[in-house]
């Protein structure tokens, strides 16, 4: 479908400009992304870097880095996500408001990098909050940020008043805060976790009784071998 032409009076020519509200409320949202101050391990670092005069992520836009989740658009998870800080990191993106974003800064913070299998480091901060883009790397160089955060300033592009959720009738989706104990649990998978819980205990009481009623059957035989000996 070819875009809709309008003809322009020669005296206004230069003057006026059209275009979609889409395009207008698109340009403004991508080119004034603040990403929230805040880092998790090693890959703040080169976050800092790219904030810093060398690569001067100011150029896209993103001219100030605030401190509190409330003027924040864009959380970057730079760094190893560990259990203790899940929490935190769900209850910061509660706080921000919409439209908001996610960048997941790294091998760790995409999937648990090298700590993958630790005891106390999450495989992936998408468990928890959706995450808009991936950013491969161990830690990703200062080009490879610039290069997520141009291909969310594209993805925002593409994005319209009629589908966006912020301006939906329905209730945005709060993510309840994780739970911290023994270990990390996530309250929306609760009825999961309890039913596996439920099963598990009653496979272990059934092969106890199976035990039980094995070591029973047991005793009669010895008799009967003791006796004829």
């Amino acid at each position: 479908m070819s875009p809709t032409r309008y003809d322009i009076p020669p005296e206004l020519e230069g003057q006026v400009a059209v275009t979609t509200l889409d395009k207008i409320y698109n340009w403004g949202r991508r080119s004034s992304l603040w990403p929230m101050m805040f880092g998790l391990a090693c890959c703040a670092i080169e976050m800092i870097c790219t904030a810093a005069s060398r690569f001067d992520f100011s150029r896209f836009g993103m001219e100030v880095m605030r401190p509190s989740p409330r003027q924040s658009d864009v959380m970057i998870v730079s760094g190893t996500v560990t259990k203790k800080m899940v929490p935190q990191i769900v209850r910061l993106y509660n706080q921000m408001p919409e439209p908001k974003y996610v960048v997941a800064m790294g091998a760790c913070a995409s999937g648990g990098g090298p700590f993958k299998e630790g005891y106390n480091v999450v495989s992936g901060v998408d468990k928890y909050v959706p995450v808009d883009v991936y950013i491969p790397g161990c830690p990703p160089t200062p080009q490879a940020l610039l290069h997520g955060l141009i291909t969310l300033q594209k993805k925002i592009d593409h994005q319209t008043l009629k589908t966006a959720r912020w301006y939906s009738k329905e209730t945005l989706d709060y993510i309840p805060v994780p739970v911290l104990g023994p270990d990390i649990m996530d309250p929306r998978q609760f009825e999961q976790i309890k039913a596996y819980t439920m099963k598990k205990l009653a496979d272990e009481q059934q092969a106890a009784e199976d035990a039980v009623q094995v070591e029973t059957e047991a005793e009669p035989a010895e008799k009967s071998v003791g006796e004829q000996q």
